[in-house]
């Protein structure tokens, strides 16, 4: 097999420059690295927007997703050209499942008291309070990035919880996973849940959600164990 490209699927509230520190350690190891932005407004009509990113890529990708991104990568990860999976701080669904219901199997986080909501068209528009922002998406990352992140970020169409996962590629894929054990935006136990439910190598770190910033040379390093181990 040839080497992998490495797809990273941003997730909500945030874009492409949460990967950040971990895009440049990939590119210094000769890798391929695509990073969409996703629109942010559906997980179906997401996930059929990154099905046609991996549809214009010439051979196997590791698709990589971090919160909400996971969710779209589970949906998307059945194309054909998916090799592995990686998991970072995130929902998995089931098939038929929505992220609502896997939510709701434990109790809230952090992340509903920190919301608002903004009428738009149709549909209503989630971002987190600016201030509140650090503490609840970043509370071990360098202040004065998680300041930039805040007034950055990109916000979530409301209606993307009670949408129905439509596929789950963990069934056909193998699947790696973190779990951020401090995070304040997914309940960790969320994620250990769905990871466990899965089949999912896990590792376990005393993280924020955005665990990329966080931990990098761990998320990293787990990017090259999985390309590696699909190398052949």
């Amino acid at each position: 097999m040839s080497q992998p490209t490495v797809v990273l699927v941003h997730g909500a509230f945030a874009d492409a420059s949460s990967f950040a520190t971990v895009i440049p350690g990939l590119l210094a190891d000769g890798l391929r690295v695509v990073a969409p932005a996703v629109p942010n407004r559906s997980l179906v009509g997401d996930a059929e927007y990154v099905s046609a990113v991996l549809a214009a890529i010439d051979g196997p990708v590791v698709l990589v997703g971090h919160s909400y991104g996971c969710a779209v990568a589970t949906v998307a990860g059945v194309a054909e050209n998916i090799v592995a999976l990686v998991y970072l701080a995130g929902f998995v669904p089931e098939e038929g499942e929505s992220l609502g219901e896997l939510q709701g199997y434990f109790p809230d986080s952090d992340l509903g008291q920190a919301l608002e909501a903004t009428p738009f068209q149709d549909t209503v528009e989630l971002s987190v309070d600016v201030e509140k922002f650090p503490t609840v998406f970043a509370h071990d990352v360098d202040p004065a990035i998680a300041v930039v992140l805040a007034v950055s970020q990109r916000p979530l169409s409301a209606a993307v919880f009670g949408e129905k996962a439509p596929a789950a590629a963990w069934h056909s894929r193998p699947a790696w996973g973190v779990v951020a054990a401090a995070d304040h935006t997914i309940n960790p136990d969320v994620q250990r849940f769905a990871y466990r439910r899965a089949g999912i190598e896990t590792v376990e770190v005393d993280s924020s959600h955005l665990v990329m910033f966080s931990q990098p040379a761990l998320v990293t390093d787990l990017i090259r164990t999985v390309v590696r181990s699909v190398s052949g």
